[in-house]
């Protein structure tokens, strides 16, 4: 059925490693959606000074930007925990086992990469933020590297969900792509 996944939440087992990063992802999920619980509520305060009360916001609308883009990021490794990210799994399901954890090994192995490089580039322009002490052009100013710290953040606990990802596929603990045997 279209919209359906048959893959699960990935699992841990007992292994203390997998268990923590479930844990950090888990809590990077929490603190993703609190940031959106926040920018829906500068939303409404926004919208309240403006329209109740007819009067100018400084901060609000930048706020919020800044807040549901560190969200996104910051969530990435919860979503991929529970295996939310876009999925096509025609060509797992239709695989024998010993090749769909061959592909399963190879898309982790590549995704890692890709991660990586954007954690690297993601830190590098964190870091340029923070040495030459970039404001934003606004009335608020606020100092850009605050913001983009999201990014080698979110990235680096994305990378850390993937790497137990593989990690769980090696050791048997989680199926390939969460598909169970059919």
């Amino acid at each position: 059925m279209a919209g359906h996944s048959s893959a699960a939440v990935a699992h841990a087992g007992n292994n203390p490693f997998l268990r923590a990063v479930a844990a950090i992802s888990t809590l990077a999920g929490w603190v993703s959606a609190a940031m959106i619980v926040t920018a829906v509520a500068i939303t409404c305060q926004m919208i309240f000074i403006r329209f109740v009360l007819n009067g100018s916001t400084v901060w609000q609308t930048e706020a919020v930007i800044y807040l549901v883009i560190s969200a996104t990021l910051v969530g990435l490794p919860y979503v991929q925990r529970l295996r939310g990210h876009v999925n096509v799994d025609l060509i797992p399901l239709m695989l024998p086992k010993p090749a769909r954890k061959a592909l399963a090994i190879l898309t982790l192995s590549a995704s890692i990469v890709i991660v990586a490089i954007m954690l690297w580039y993601g830190y590098e322009y964190w870091h340029f933020a923070w040495a030459r002490g970039w404001r934003s052009d606004t009335i608020w100013g606020v100092r850009l590297w605050i913001p983009y710290l999201a990014l080698p953040f979110g990235f680096a606990l994305f990378l850390l969900q993937l790497v137990a990802d593989l990690v769980a596929v090696l050791l048997k603990i989680d199926q390939p792509f969460g598909l169970e045997d059919r």
